[in-house]
């Protein structure tokens, strides 16, 4: 997630705590268009750890 993080701050101009929370949000909300199933795959693409009791946050 670093990378992304990273890239963020660079396109958008905000800091890390900025880029971090808007990926949380992106993250959430593409979840809850998935099935549970797939919460894992969304983890994995932006290179953050999965949560197994999932409760919709990094």
């Amino acid at each position: 997630m670093q990378d992304l993080i990273k890239k963020l701050t660079e396109n958008a101009g905000i800091n890390e705590e900025q880029a971090a929370k808007a990926i949380e949000t992106v993250v959430s909300f593409i979840k809850e268009k998935l099935p549970p199933m797939m919460h894992a795959a969304v983890d994995s693409f932006v290179g953050s750890k999965a949560d197994s009791d999932d409760d919709g946050m990094l």
